[in-house]
């Protein structure tokens, strides 16, 4: 009987804390201050035992109160803490809102150093998600504060995340520079974690930079301080690294001893942390379900006040708490149980999904490499094969010589075309295809898609007919590129598979939100068509109708699954009707905003009728080592009326710019004796302001940056169309020239 009063007693209590804070809230502002202070001060021991949802619980409470006692500072310092709870136990979601909170607050009362740990917090969720760009700006307008109010740990602390970052993007020199400063930072305020971080990362720098010594030198004394401190996340990177550094050294018994450590702390952390994360989720549904049926007793308990005695409420009290209690103890029983298996579950997937992913980003890399190097070695000889063809083409040929160079030139085209297919698929599926929007006229753009493929068209005795909703405008704004990438496949796909026919090509309106239109392109054909079976596989890589169609028409089999990754990229949809015999129509939906922009024709044959620029004073440096290439450029650029020099490597480039005077360099990157990469950086020591174009075979998005650091103006890839040459070199030389006169 006394255990069951102390029951009562309890509950009582419970129902207490649940109804009088709310009578007495803003009666007394100090005492819901000290409240907010021991909420925190609960929430850190939580942190301190490892119940962050408790702990993040805690706080929201805490900011209940604040935002009733309207205390702006408070609310802001506290959800920047839940953030960076939210972003230690992986919710990213919840965290980057949280901080986006905290951050407005902060700035509109404007609490600049709070602001400033806000944003670093904001730039370490970034970093988390790998999104490096976006983790440098924050880190960066974080330390300006942090150094304006000679915070000497935030320093160290932020220049270590920027050093994180750079190290993301490839910037190791950049990085290293910040690693030392963390080093010296963290030397002089003894700030030992940070001392030994920083020092892991200045050997995974050294690493990649292939300074194996120096690499082994701060892996060795990092991994001893971290030890020392029991720093486990800082000692498991120091065993992945000293595995590296073995392994690139051939010292394979001591990279295998490493890996080893690493993975069985690696697991046993992985372990650890996931059974923490799955006990206090659960733990956190159990207490909210609790505290759910506590306030229902409570509601129920306070109607039947007036009507009951003393005792009938202890009866009620009694059956309620005894209820509670045994349904929680089941509750806590079973969950454990289920805690247990699926951790287990878990664990096992974990070290599968990791194996997985480890031999995916292999195969992945291979591809890439693959491609980089196959891509490159067969545009180099197409340069020559286009080139050489239509100089030919061009320099009046024998009438029997003619259809053996069109056909040349067709077949060098079409080889061409399967290259770029290749690639094009590979961005789209790599996710590196970016929108490029410009103000451009839709219904010009489809009028000389089809007068470029018409042609092709009387080639199948096909006629080509154009409907234009005319309740469309005809300028907007978008990706025209892929626009016209999309038409151009489609309607290549609908003349190939026609013969003797029709293609219908629709531009309709379906719907308009002011300025913004949805918008229907159709390409009909009264082709062979599709069979039902067959259309399903339509948008597949490598995929025709039939092995016997793809004989007999030809076509890679990439153009549709092309328009399927495009169309995907502008947001829209593209639908397929098709019957056997009778033809197809293709349907994309598009998303695009009316522009009110006046669109400038572009001029044609640019270098002819020239008055600004004396062409003849004008002079071009070709870098290249191939001879044939060599003379092909110099052919083109003779057509233009302009003059060139021709070296045949990195090193006599850099002497001739230094000797001589040149508009624009055209500098090819596989050469003997140094690259043209490097050739480049050595010609911006001693000259800024030379245009130089890398004129290369090298398309892959992965060498943009590598260009970008080395100080390329631009890149002309090989082979290109004379048109879009002849534009960039146009454009750089009139830049140069008004520059220079201004």
């Amino acid at each position: 009987m006394p255990q069951i009063k102390y029951y009562i007693f309890v509950f009582l209590v419970l129902i207490a804390s649940q109804t009088y804070p709310q009578n007495r809230i803003e009666d007394d502002p100090t005492l819901e201050q000290n409240k907010v202070e021991v909420a925190v001060d609960n929430a850190e021991r939580d942190v301190q035992n490892g119940n962050f949802y408790n702990a993040i619980k805690t706080l929201k409470q805490a900011l209940l109160i604040l935002e009733n006692i309207e205390d702006k500072k408070g609310q802001g310092i506290i959800l920047s803490k839940i953030a960076k709870l939210q972003y230690n136990i992986e919710e990213p979601k919840n965290a980057k809102s949280s901080i986006i909170k905290a951050i407005a607050i902060q700035s509109s009362i404007d609490d600049k150093l709070n602001l400033a740990k806000s944003r670093y917090i904001y730039g370490s969720i970034y970093l988390g998600e790998k999104d490096y760009k976006n983790a440098l700006e924050y880190f960066k307008s974080s330390k300006t504060i942090f150094e304006e109010e000679n915070l000497n740990e935030l320093i160290a602390e932020v220049t270590l995340s920027e050093a994180k970052a750079l190290i993301g993007l490839d910037s190791l020199n950049e990085a290293n520079s910040l690693v030392e400063k963390t080093i010296i930072l963290s030397k002089k305020d003894n700030l030992t974690p940070l001392l030994s971080e920083a020092l892991i990362k200045s050997g995974v720098i050294a690493c990649r930079q292939k300074r194996y010594k120096a690499a082994l030198s701060q892996a060795m004394e990092g991994s001893k301080m971290a030890k020392n401190d029991e720093n486990l996340e800082v000692l498991n990177e120091s065993y992945f690294l000293l595995s590296n550094i073995y392994s690139e050294t051939k010292n394979y018994e001591l990279a295998s001893k490493n890996l080893r450590l690493y993975i069985e702390l690696n697991n046993s952390m992985l372990q650890s942390r996931s059974e923490k994360l799955s006990l206090e989720k659960r733990a956190q549904f159990i207490i909210d379900d609790k505290d759910a049926v506590i306030k229902l007793q409570a509601d129920e308990l306070n109607e039947k006040e007036e009507e009951n005695s003393l005792s009938k409420l202890t009866t009620i009290l009694s059956i309620g708490l005894i209820t509670i209690l045994s349904l929680l103890t089941l509750s806590l029983y079973k969950n454990n149980n289920i805690r247990l298996k699926t951790n287990n579950m878990l664990f096992k997937k974990n070290r599968e999904l990791l194996t997985e992913k480890e031999r995916a980003e292999i195969a992945a890399t291979a591809k890439s490499n693959f491609l980089s190097t196959v891509t490159h070695e067969l545009r180099t000889p197409l340069y020559a094969v286009t080139g050489l063809t239509n100089m030919l083409l061009e320099e009046n040929p024998k009438p029997d010589q003619i259809q053996h160079l069109k056909s040349l030139k067709f077949s060098g085209d079409y080889l061409l075309t399967f290259i770029n297919d290749i690639l094009q698929i590979n961005k789209i599926e790599a996710n590196k295809v970016e929108l490029d929007p410009e103000t451009f006229n839709l219904k010009h753009k489809v009028e000389n898609v089809a007068a470029a493929l018409n042609n092709s068209a009387l080639d199948n005795n096909i006629a080509i007919h154009i409907e234009y909703d005319k309740s469309l405008p005809e300028v907007f704004n978008g990706d025209q590129l892929k626009i016209s990438q999309i038409l151009i496949n489609l309607i290549g796909n609908s003349i190939k598979f026609t013969k003797d026919g029709d293609i219908w090509i629709r531009i309709l309106k379906i719907d308009q939100n002011q300025s913004l239109y949805k918008i229907r392109l159709e390409v009909e054909d009264n082709g062979i068509g599709i069979t039902k079976e067959k259309q399903e596989h339509m948008f597949e890589s490598f995929s025709q109708g039939s092995i016997q169609i793809n004989r007999k028409y030809g076509g890679t089999g990439l153009g549709l699954s092309i328009v399927k990754g495009l169309v995907d990229i502008l947001k829209g949809k593209v639908y397929l009707k098709s019957e056997l015999g009778q033809g197809t129509t293709f349907s994309i939906e598009l998303p695009l905003k009316e522009s009110k922009e006046i669109i400038k024709p572009e001029k044609k044959d640019l270098f002819k009728n020239v008055n600004d620029i004396d062409l003849s004073k004008i002079i071009i440096l070709i870098v290249e080592d191939n001879k044939i290439n060599q003379m092909i450029t110099k052919k083109i650029l003779s057509k233009m009326n302009l003059n060139c020099e021709v070296v045949d490597n990195g090193e006599d480039a850099v002497d001739m710019v230094k000797e001589n005077t040149y508009d624009i360099v055209l500098m090819d990157i596989h050469m003997p004796g140094i690259s043209g990469i490097e050739a480049t950086k050595r010609i911006r020591t001693f000259d800024k302001e030379l245009t130089i174009f890398a004129l290369t075979a090298v398309t892959l998005e992965d060498k943009m940056q590598e260009f970008d650091e080395a100080g390329f103006d631009d890149i002309i890839s090989k082979p290109f169309k004379q048109e879009d040459f002849e534009k960039k070199l146009f454009s750089a030389l009139f830049k140069n020239k008004s520059s220079a006169s201004a």
